[in-house]
Formats: C-alpha cells, sequence, structure tokens
C-alpha cells in the first residue's frame, strides 16, 4: 500500500526565495522597528535561519507569512539586546531618488518617517498583527493562526494598534508643526 504522505517532499530554492523575496524582508524588518545600520546584517540572519529550516517549509501554503515569521522572530530578539535600544545619531541618510522631485521626496519621506516613528511605539506584538494585516494584507484568522494566538486577541491588538498608531501620528504631526 503506497502512501503518499510519507513521499519526501522537495524543498524551494533557497537563492530563488532570497532573490525573489529580500526587498519583502528588509521591508518588513523596517516595519518591525529594526534600524538601518542592523537592517542588512538581521536579513542575513532571518535567510540564515530560512536555510536552516527551509526543509519544514510547506509548498502548499503562501510564503509571505512563513518569511515574515522569521523575520518577526529575528527583530524580536534583536529588540531584546538592550544595546540596541540606543539610537545611533548622524547614521547615513537615504539618497534622493533621481525620478521624483525634491519637494515630492522629502514630503513622502517625512510621511513614511512619521509613521515608523510612530510604529515603533507599538509592542512588537501589536506591531506584528499590524504589519501582517494592514501592510502585508493577511486576514486576521491567518494571522492569529500564524502568530499562534487566539483569534480574539489578534483582533484586539489589531484594534488597539490602529489606535495607538493614529494618536501617535496625530501627536507626532502637532509636535512637528505638519498637518
Amino acid at each position: 500500500m503506497d502512501d503518499m504522505s510519507h513521499a519526501p517532499r522537495s524543498s524551494p530554492d533557497l537563492g530563488a526565495i532570497f532573490d525573489e523575496h529580500f526587498d519583502y524582508v528588509w521591508a518588513t524588518l523596517r516595519r518591525l522597528g529594526v534600524r538601518d545600520a542592523d537592517r542588512e546584517d538581521l536579513v542575513h540572519e532571518v535567510f540564515l535561519k530560512i536555510h536552516a529550516r527551509i526543509a519544514d517549509y510547506d509548498t502548499s501554503r503562501p510564503l509571505r507569512p512563513w518569511l515574515f515569521g522569521f523575520a518577526y522572530r529575528v527583530a524580536a530578539d534583536h529588540r531584546r539586546l538592550s544595546r540596541h535600544r540606543v539610537e545611533v545619531l548622524g547614521g547615513p541618510g537615504e539618497a534622493l531618488a533621481p525620478i521624483i522631485p525634491a519637494d515630492e521626496h522629502i514630503a513622502s519621506t517625512e510621511e513614511r518617517d512619521l509613521v515608523l516613528d510612530a510604529l515603533d511605539t507599538l509592542d512588537l506584538e501589536r506591531r506584528a498583527v499590524l504589519v501582517m494585516h494592514d501592510v502585508d494584507e493577511m486576514p486576521i484568522p491567518e494571522v492569529a493562526a500564524f502568530l499562534e494566538i487566539p483569534l480574539n486577541t489578534a483582533y484586539s491588538r489589531l484594534r488597539l494598534g490602529r489606535q495607538q498608531l493614529a494618536s501617535t501620528v496625530t501627536r507626532l504631526r502637532l509636535a512637528r508643526g505638519t498637518r
């Protein structure tokens, strides 16, 4: 009697995953509060962890939530280290995109920085739910299953995270004199 459940699964190609999803992992770590100065090392750490577990990936499931899980755990471990809680001043700035007029680039950069600063005020648990649902457009039941939390907890974290984000954005806009 042949049992197909015991047939070996082929692992996805790590190189292809890296090439296709590097930008997603980079952006996810940024959204989870990893500083620019640390992000490159942590992206590589994420892919090293993925490499170690690539055989465990269920190819019948979407890849991005699985990648998010690695990024989330690496970001959480990174944030626990007290040496990473001090902001380094005078870090390198971002280069201006040559296609976008300077005033538009400044406005979009300021808005992005405002949202990222507001996201930094959220605890990682709320932030993860908010990013997975509102940015990555993952349904809340999937977010809850993926993070292994009760569905009502996921909805609560999303609601509280959105409230905190909105009030922090408003407060930061007032403090910065923008609307």
